[in-house]
């Protein structure tokens, strides 16, 4: 038997470019290790792998390192956030 890999994807979206790398990974591997083996750090070195948020089709995940991958996810990197979406919110009323 042969050993099984599955095809995944990686997205990160900057506010001036986005990208969405295609991997092929071992059956097991990690959203984290993942991350890592995509080499999306060299194309957008301000993600901070240790720190960002990641999760998958928009859903946030709290243990990247222990999320084992399926079929088809899209592991998604987050940006931290510049502003409170709050304050963002008052801050739109606050103009009209």
């Amino acid at each position: 038997m042969g050993i099984s890999k599955i095809k995944v994807e990686v997205a990160f979206a900057a506010p001036d470019e986005q990208r969405i790398i295609v991997l092929d990974v071992l059956l097991g591997t990690t959203m984290y290790d993942a991350v890592v083996q995509s080499g999306i750090t060299n194309i957008f070195p301000q993600i901070n792998i240790e720190n960002d948020k990641f999760g998958i089709f928009g859903k946030a995940v709290k243990k990247p390192k222990e999320h084992e991958l399926k079929e088809g996810d899209r592991v998604e990197i987050y940006r931290p956030l510049t502003i409170d979406p709050k304050q963002a919110r008052l801050n739109r009323a606050a103009k009209k």
